[in-house]
């Protein structure tokens, strides 16, 4: 899985072609750390059809309030540098996270 840092984020996501899965997590947010091995078991489910990454909202926070990040937690697809698709907060369960990954491995 990419982490990703306010110094890589605009070459690895905005700058990059292809599709892309960032969870946007942050410091002593529960519901976060309890989505962490769903979206981990994800990346090695799915990373050969799909590119994780990570972002750190808390080290992060201008840079995730540029991409509309409010609340957490978000998962976000990026297709060629464009956020194209995210859920937030209740709408991140394993069922939601899991379609809309499916969606984009088509």
């Amino acid at each position: 899985m990419l982490e990703l840092t306010k110094e890589n984020f605009e070459t690895e996501i905005l700058q990059a072609q292809g599709t892309f899965f960032v969870d946007f997590f942050g410091d002593g947010c529960a519901p976060c750390e309890a989505l962490m091995p769903f979206v981990h078991a994800c990346a090695d489910k799915y990373g050969d059809k799909l590119t994780f990454a990570k972002l750190n909202t808390s080290k992060a926070r201008r840079l995730a309030i540029g991409q509309k990040i409010l609340g957490l937690p978000v998962v976000a697809i990026y297709q060629n540098g464009e956020k194209i698709e995210e859920l937030v907060k209740d709408d991140c369960t394993e069922a939601n996270i899991t379609a809309m990954i499916e969606k984009y491995i088509g």
